[in-house]
C-alpha cells in the first residue's frame, strides 16, 4: 500500500509561489544593475598595419583540344617474286622481218538482206480516197460490242486508214477512241472496207485518210 504524502511538506503545491517570488527578485536585480553600475565606453580599435589592396585577375578557362587521330597502320609488306621464278619464264624473239609479206585481212561479210524502205503515204492529194459505199457502208459493218450496249457507251471513234494505190487498207491506227470495245470494232470495220484510191496528177498514189465512225444506240 502506497504511503500518502504530508501536505505540509509537499513541494509541488509551492512551485507556483516559489516561481513568482524568484521572477520578481530577478527583475529587481536586473533593474538595480542597470541603474547603479557605471557605464563602459567602447574603445576605438586602431589598426596599425596598412591595408593592402589585392587585385584579382580573371583566369580564362582553358579549352581542352581533342586528341589527334592515331597514325595510320603501316602497310603489310608483300613478298616480291624470287629470282628462281623469273628464270623459268622464256621470252620469245621479237625481231621484225621487214621483207616478210603480210596478207590483208578478209573484208567483212556483206548482209544480203537489205532493209526495205517503208512506203510513203501522202497526207493531202488532189483526189482523196473515198470508201466504196460511203460512210454508211462502214457503219453497216460495225458490230456494236455487247459490253458497250450494257454500259450505254456512245460516241464517235476517229481512225487513220492507210490506203494504197489499189484502194486496199494496209494499216489502221486509232486517233481518238471511246473504249468499251468500240475502238477495236471501228478498226475492224475500216480494215474490211474497200476504198476508191486517191490520185495525184491523174495517177493513183498511197494516201492516209482520217475516217470517223459513229456509235449510237437506237
Amino acid at each position: 500500500m502506497a504511503l500518502k504524502k504530508n501536505p505540509k511538506v509537499d513541494l509541488k503545491r509551492k512551485y507556483t509561489r516559489i516561481f513568482e517570488v524568484a521572477l520578481v527578485i530577478s527583475l529587481l536585480i536586473i533593474i538595480g544593475a542597470f541603474k547603479f553600475f557605471p557605464e563602459f565606453d567602447a574603445e576605438d580599435v586602431k589598426f596599425e598595419a596598412p591595408q593592402e589592396l589585392v587585385e584579382v585577375e580573371d583566369v580564362e578557362a582553358t579549352k581542352q583540344e581533342a586528341a589527334p587521330p592515331p597514325p595510320p597502320k603501316p602497310p603489310i609488306p608483300i613478298e616480291a617474286p624470287t629470282d628462281d621464278v623469273l628464270e623459268d619464264i622464256e621470252i620469245a624473239e621479237t625481231e621484225l622481218d621487214v621483207d616478210a609479206v603480210v596478207e590483208a585481212p578478209p573484208p567483212p561479210p556483206v548482209d544480203e538482206e537489205e532493209d526495205e524502205a517503208e512506203p510513203v503515204f501522202f497526207v493531202a492529194v488532189e483526189e482523196m480516197p473515198e470508201p466504196i459505199g460511203g460512210i454508211e457502208g462502214i457503219q453497216k459493218k460495225i458490230v456494236y460490242p455487247e459490253i458497250a450496249k450494257r454500259a450505254g457507251v456512245q460516241g464517235r471513234v476517229f481512225v487513220k486508214a492507210f490506203v494504197d494505190e489499189n484502194g486496199n487498207v494496209s494499216k489502221v491506227e486509232l486517233i481518238k477512241g471511246i473504249g468499251a470495245g468500240c475502238d477495236e470494232a471501228a478498226i475492224t470495220a475500216v480494215q474490211q472496207t474497200k476504198f476508191k484510191p486517191g490520185k495525184q496528177r491523174g495517177k493513183p498514189v498511197k494516201v492516209q485518210v482520217t475516217v470517223p465512225v459513229l456509235f449510237k444506240l437506237q
